[in-house]
């Protein structure tokens, strides 16, 4: 009925697409921002007045959560779900892939007629069918991996001028990443002036600042330098400047387009603060929590969140209710007419009513967080429960259960006293609840995500060791470690292949950017049943495979044998390609 009713408006107004009673939706992420990174939290340190401005003229979720890490909070976000339930529940070893299967947010949008743009940190996945423009946004410009820097981006990217990725498509860009991505982001929402913003927008604005490596500009950490802050410290909180000042930017070129009333923008960080405070000095601000990014106590997951509409929601208003990044997708679909997509059902709630001030009708609720890790014993039936549970929290309005820990947050925000002891009855009602969530979520979860390859729409598939699931050691991630002779880790891959036929597989120790010699002399691969080796000489910055596959999902990994020590290590960068017969 909604889609009819829609199109016949369509029709009578003379318009093709959404009608300008949708609002825009501009949908903002910081990176390692915490709760207290920001002068409307009280930080003694920064003034961020375009921060506090969304503060005063929107509304402030006040008991807001996400996950203590940025993949995980990023894959609920996309989809209203728990990240365990959507496989991208880690920002490594494959776990990072958010399931093509899921409706994404951009998906909803771009359903309901709006144009999509995303700009900055997607993290869920770089090749098909996972990147950002084969998830429903029509228009891209990000970096891959879980950071500018890091292995599967360009060599020497480090957050001035790098090199990015416009749908898919390598660029140079000029300048520092926040402003770049903002710079995006603006040029992305203009096409729109040339019809006088007809048809509605969603942006999805997922920074990479305030992530490091810490950098920015002197000018924006000298002052803090000033002040006697630590080099780190000074540079992080001018990492937040930085943002605010785009923020600021930003805010004005709505106002100048005439477009602000009709624009929502939503603001949150993707994990507690990555900054904290320094135990030796008390050098930080984590607003009087307890933990910090990768924490399962409050300062691990309890971040900022502000959203603004003017003359729709009410400025300075506060909503105290337990609320949670899963909560955004249902929430817009009510608060933007959208089409819900069928056959989901998902794990947040719409807090429309909340943002408009309405709580009579809220039921209480239960929220949970986990902590990442790389737990194969999930899916494994023989493992006891206890064993396969992650780091984990139970939320309510009043409890913590942290662990096995309790604590009172309406008494104790700090989490200082465990009342475990206490409240045995209230540890076994939350300890049920866990339970059965756990199940719930790995059951859907699956054990692996695969990487496709031979896929029409991307041929070849790259991928890398941050991707491999470890058996030796670990995973690699910083270009550094690549070039550690004295490391040795391997792991291997999960493959669906797309269809059977002949493929090459290209392995090499350094990225096509960076060529240098291998030092093995010998190569080694396994697909499936299928298991190859050659001699090879050390001088050799690659070395390829040529294999039968079949359809379907597989396993694969490789191994180099090191001239000087013959210790073996994975392949740490791989292209699969499907050849034509």
């Amino acid at each position: 009925m909604f889609s009819f009713l829609k199109i016949l408006l369509a029709v009578v107004l003379g318009f093709t697409g959404s009608f300008a009673s949708q609002p825009n939706v501009i949908l903002i992420v910081t990176d390692d921002q915490g709760y207290g990174d920001m002068s409307c939290h009280g930080n003694p340190y920064l003034n961020t007045p375009n921060i506090d401005r969304l503060h005063d003229e929107g509304i402030s979720l006040d008991d807001y959560h996400v996950d203590p890490y940025c993949t995980p909070t990023r894959a609920a976000l996309m989809t209203g779900k728990y990240s365990v339930r959507v496989g991208a529940w880690a920002v490594t070893e494959g776990r990072q892939l958010l399931n093509a299967k899921e409706a994404t947010m951009a998906d909803v949008f771009a359903a309901s007629g709006y144009r999509t743009g995303m700009f900055g940190k997607w993290h869920l996945g770089d090749p098909y069918p996972y990147a950002p423009r084969y998830r429903g946004f029509h228009d891209t410009v990000h970096h891959l991996a879980g950071g500018v820097d890091e292995i599967g981006n360009p060599v020497g990217n480090d957050y001035f001028s790098d090199t990015y990725y416009r749908n898919g498509v390598p660029e140079k860009f000029r300048g520092y990443c926040t402003d770049v991505f903002f710079d995006e982001t603006l040029r992305f929402i203009r096409k729109g002036e040339a019809t006088g913003f007809e048809q509605p927008f969603f942006v999805y604005l997922p920074l990479n600042a305030m992530h490091g490596p810490l950098t920015v500009d002197p000018s924006y950490s000298d002052p803090f330098l000033a002040k006697g802050l630590s080099d780190p410290r000074s540079k992080f909180f001018g990492m937040v400047q930085n943002f605010d000042e785009n923020l600021g930017r930003l805010l004005q070129s709505l106002n100048q387009w005439g477009i602000d009333e009709n624009t929502v923008v939503i603001f949150m960080g993707d994990n507690g603060t990555g900054g904290g405070v320094d135990s030796r000095t008390m050098e930080g601000y984590n607003a009087g929590m307890r933990g910090k990014k990768g924490s399962t106590y409050e300062g691990g997951h309890r971040v900022a969140c502000f959203a603004r509409w003017p003359g729709t929601l009410d400025s300075g208003g506060t909503v105290e209710e337990l609320t949670a990044h899963l909560d955004w997708l249902p929430t817009l679909i009510d608060l933007c007419g959208l089409e819900k997509p069928s056959d989901v059902a998902f794990d947040g709630r719409s807090i429309e009513s909340l943002l408009h001030g309405k709580s009579s009708n809220w039921r209480e609720r239960k929220l949970f967080v986990d902590r990442q890790a790389d737990q194969l014993e999930m899916w494994n039936p023989s493992v006891e429960p206890e064993q396969k549970y992650p780091g984990r929290v139970v939320l309510t309005e009043r409890w913590r259960l942290v662990n096995g820990e309790l604590y009172d947050i309406l008494d104790d925000p700090s989490q200082k006293a465990d009342l475990a002891r206490q409240n045995p009855k209230v540890i076994e009602s939350l300890s049920a609840a866990y339970k059965k969530h756990f199940e719930d979520v790995a059951d859907h979860g699956g054990r692996f995500t695969p990487f496709i390859i031979g896929a029409p729409e991307e041929n070849p598939t790259r991928f890398t060791t941050r991707d491999w699931h470890h058996t030796d050691g670990g995973v690699i991630w910083k270009m550094s470690l690549v070039e550690d002779d004295s490391l040795f880790v391997n792991g291997f891959w999960a493959l669906d292949t797309h269809a059977e036929g002949r493929y090459e597989f290209r392995i090499s120790r350094y990225p096509r950017d960076m060529e240098k010699p291998m030092g093995a002399i010998e190569a080694r691969i396994k697909v499936g049943d299928t298991s190859e080796s050659i001699n090879i000489e050390p001088e050799e910055t690659y070395t390829k495979f040529k294999l039968d596959l079949k359809e379907g999902p597989t396993i694969l990994q490789t191994w180099l044998t090191d001239e000087q020590t013959k210790n073996v290590r994975g392949a740490y960068y791989v292209e699969v390609k499907r050849l034509d017969r």
